[in-house]
């Protein structure tokens, strides 16, 4: 019964990981205007890889990525004009829409961004 209850939970934890896979469009305001970035997640039990693009910091490949559930967290390095920055993202997918935040990894002076997403069918 122990070894059912337990595989039970497993599959309930895929269940809840699979919703985040797939691609997403996503904005926050930045000192600039409106910020565009899109990812593409893939998800294989709790952990998470894939890709994410925008127009400033181009594509940069998804690493250090876990999901629990509907929180997911990962972290970017990405070329900004010549120097390389690493980002760290945290948040959380309910449904179809994507709640994330952004900052960089570090020392960064505590700027970070609010991401409001939503999965492209």
């Amino acid at each position: 019964m122990k070894r059912l209850l337990a595989l039970m939970a497993v599959f309930a934890l895929a269940a809840a990981a699979a919703d985040i896979a797939g691609t997403w469009k996503a904005t926050a305001e930045g000192p600039n205007g409106t910020m565009e970035r899109t990812f593409v997640f893939k998800v294989d039990g709790s952990k998470l890889t894939g890709e994410t693009t925008s127009t400033m910091l181009g594509k940069s490949t998804i690493t250090d990525g876990k999901v629990d559930g509907d929180n997911l967290s990962f972290t970017i390095t990405a070329d900004f004009q010549g120097t390389e920055l690493k980002l760290s993202y945290k948040g959380k997918v309910s449904g179809s829409e994507l709640h994330l935040t952004s900052s960089i990894a570090g020392d960064g002076g505590g700027q970070s961004f609010e991401w409001t997403g939503k999965k492209v069918e």
